[in-house]
């Protein structure tokens, strides 16, 4: 049975509150010398997706679920699947650089319908279902109007120590040279709602999984912006690649620095 589009951004939405309150509360204990920062964020990660999955299996019990936390459902045939990150950008969260958050999907069918990513540290709830455009706070927002590489700010993705040969690492420095600033934050989440709300103009990465992107990229189509793989083709959730852009005629540009040649 096909639930209303509203209702799933509601629960998206309200799970990601679950999951950022959570979070909050556990990064209070990171003065405590009895366990380490990275066991205590693992023990915060995990609370934060358990409380998401109890919230969202009493709503939607027949629904799938995919977690970051080893949350696979095998067997279940449902058209709707959750795709959940409970804490995106965990190096930030370990060393309490105030760049993280709680990210909601759920795809229909394969396809992507609703985004819900929650930063606690702001309070900034972004969100969006299909047709229904974007919001930041229940405001509407739109990305931005930039359409030159060298005037565009954008961020990336790079993976963890990654050497300087690395592909990720060649675009990065390709992209340097081209556009006017690239950031590595390290959280893809926020990263693609800066994309969304016109924060900067571009986002890209090849080193993600699905529960990264799954909001993220919800959110930044309705706000008038473009998904695609580094290369300009078809997005898949599925697939470690992603250039989100505003949608302007920088995202070909993009493509175009982007590509490596041997």
């Amino acid at each position: 049975m096909e639930v209303a589009l509203d209702e799933l951004r509601q629960a998206a939405e309200t799970s990601a509150r679950v999951g950022g309150e959570i979070l909050q509360s556990w990064a209070s204990r990171f003065t405590s010398r009895e366990k380490s920062p990275a066991n205590l964020v693992t023990e915060a990660d995990i609370a934060s997706q358990e409380a998401i999955e109890s919230f969202l299996r009493e709503r939607y019990p027949d629904h799938q679920l995919l977690g970051e936390e080893n949350l696979l459902e095998e067997g279940n045939d449902s058209a709707y699947r959750w795709i959940i990150d409970p804490l995106d950008g965990t190096g930030n969260y370990v060393h309490r650089f105030p760049y993280y958050a709680v990210s909601i999907g759920l795809e229909y069918a394969g396809r992507l319908i609703v985004g819900a990513i929650y930063d606690p540290n702001r309070d900034e709830m972004f969100s969006a279902a299909e047709g229904c455009g974007a919001t930041l706070n229940e405001e509407p927002i739109a990305v931005s109007n930039s359409t030159q590489a060298s005037e565009a700010m954008c961020m990336a993705s790079l993976p963890i120590r990654s050497d300087r040969n690395h592909p990720a690492v060649r675009r990065f420095l390709n992209a340097l040279e081209s556009v006017q600033s690239v950031q590595r934050s390290g959280s893809a989440a926020l990263n693609l709602c800066s994309v969304a709300c016109g924060r900067v103009d571009a986002f890209w990465s090849n080193s993600l999984n699905a529960w990264d992107m799954a909001a993220g990229v919800v959110i930044v189509r309705e706000a008038g912006g473009q998904v695609s793989t580094t290369d300009g083709a078809e997005f898949d959730v599925n697939e470690a690649d992603l250039l989100s852009s505003n949608g302007t005629d920088l995202h070909g540009a993009l493509v175009d620095i982007l590509a490596l040649h041997d």
